[in-house]
């Protein structure tokens, strides 16, 4: 594959349609080989090439149904879940709707605050239904509004962002919306525990300062990186995110890191530094990420794989 430089939007576009169109992706008689082999041919393509989405806005929200594995949108049920009306957490809900990528004009224009009820409102009412019969409960919680955000940006439709959006919380990252938060403090102390193996000199000046994972890098778990502008990087790390698991955020946030060690190791109150991080630059810390699994030991990338979602992880 050619480097991001030398191919032109209109290539990688090609590419992808490439595999987007194949005759067997949109059979509904696919088999389970079919698809897996294009997600194995999207991932490839993700981690050496940005998606053109200016190019082809279509291409986005069909690669992300693809690795999310979204075939059925029922307009019916959405619909359904909508004609409830507020539910019980509304006013939480309300409470940080309004806020959410406040800073982004393009988000703004975009997306309004009244579809961002609608579909948290719908995804409390979907899984009211579905607690009965599943091991964990899910509720609106703090940040969740952060994390719909870049599917109602992405996604053609409310009906295809709701959808996305609920088998997204529900299978990649569970535990990072039960209401203790479990899976993001899990996230934060393997974070620390990562930091002190990939650059155990940051670790220890960081620790010297008082500073660990759970005070700087809270919101970045918490959201998986959307709270760092500008929103198109964020699209593009999600990219890869959704193509190889969400439990490469956490070596994300320390790529992040690692692009401004310097200035941080420089800085009598690093806390000032870190409590903004500089615009993402999606690029380099996909690259640096991919470097840093290598030197993580099999056991930690384990726990690391594991921490979204596995309720029996200690």
């Amino acid at each position: 594959m050619s480097s991001d430089l030398e191919t032109s939007p209109a290539a990688k576009a090609h590419a992808f349609n490439k595999i987007l169109n194949a005759p067997k992706v949109s059979s509904r008689n696919q088999s389970p080989t079919d698809v897996e082999d294009r997600i194995k041919k999207l991932r490839r393509l993700i981690l050496t090439e940005t998606i053109p989405s200016s190019t082809d806005p279509t291409l986005r929200p069909r690669i992300w149904k693809i690795l999310l594995r979204v075939n059925d949108v029922s307009a019916g049920t959405f619909l359904e879940y909508v004609g409830r009306g507020p539910c019980e957490v509304r006013e939480k809900i309300r409470n940080d709707t309004f806020r959410t990528l406040a800073t982004d004009r393009g988000f703004k224009e975009r997306v309004r605050e009244d579809m961002l009820v609608r579909l948290l409102d719908a995804f409390v009412w979907r899984n009211h239904d579905r607690q009965e019969s599943h091991s964990l409960a899910f509720t609106y919680v703090q940040g969740m509004n952060v994390l719909a955000a870049p599917f109602l940006y992405t996604m053609p439709s409310e009906l295809e962002a709701f959808f996305c959006f609920s088998k997204f919380i529900e299978e990649c990252c569970p535990l990072y919306v039960q209401p203790t938060l479990e899976g993001v403090h899990r996230g934060l102390k393997l974070l620390d525990r990562c930091l002190k193996i990939l650059d155990p000199e940051l670790f220890a000046f960081l620790r010297s300062k008082n500073l660990s994972a759970e005070l700087y890098a809270f919101p970045s778990v918490l959201t998986l990186c959307a709270c760092t502008p500008p929103l198109e990087e964020v699209l593009h790390l999600w990219d890869f995110l959704l193509a190889f698991g969400v439990h490469l955020n956490v070596l994300c946030v320390i790529a992040q890191l690692l692009l401004m060690r310097d200035e941080v190791m420089e800085e009598p109150s690093p806390m000032k530094r870190l409590r903004q991080f500089p615009p993402l630059e999606a690029q380099p810390v996909i690259g640096i990420c991919v470097t840093l699994v290598r030197d993580l030991p099999p056991e930690l990338y384990d726990e690391l794989v594991r921490h979204p979602y596995d309720v029996h992880e200690t």
